[in-house]
């Protein structure tokens, strides 16, 4: 099973229409949910929203993702719930 990128900051910026939280557009998001979606899919396509990231956004991602996968919760959310 593939783990989400959703690191609970779900804004979409208006001109590229990617979060700017993970990078997904809101296609991304709908075929992400979509039970047929493979992991070989996820796999890619988290790939590709870090390929849109780029500075602190990217490393926020990293960091914040790589603790959901450790800890089952986004950094983000993790501080939301203190």
């Amino acid at each position: 099973m593939v783990v989400s990128p959703c690191i609970s900051i779900c804004k979409v910026d208006p001109v590229t229409g990617y979060c700017y939280g993970c990078g997904r557009s809101n296609n991304d998001k709908k075929t992400w949910k979509d039970e047929k979606t493979t992991d070989l899919w996820k796999k890619q396509n988290l790939l590709e929203i870090q390929k849109r990231l780029t500075g602190w956004q990217l490393e926020s991602f990293k960091e914040s993702y790589k603790n959901k996968l450790k800890d089952g919760i986004s950094l983000f959310k993790k501080e939301a719930l203190k």
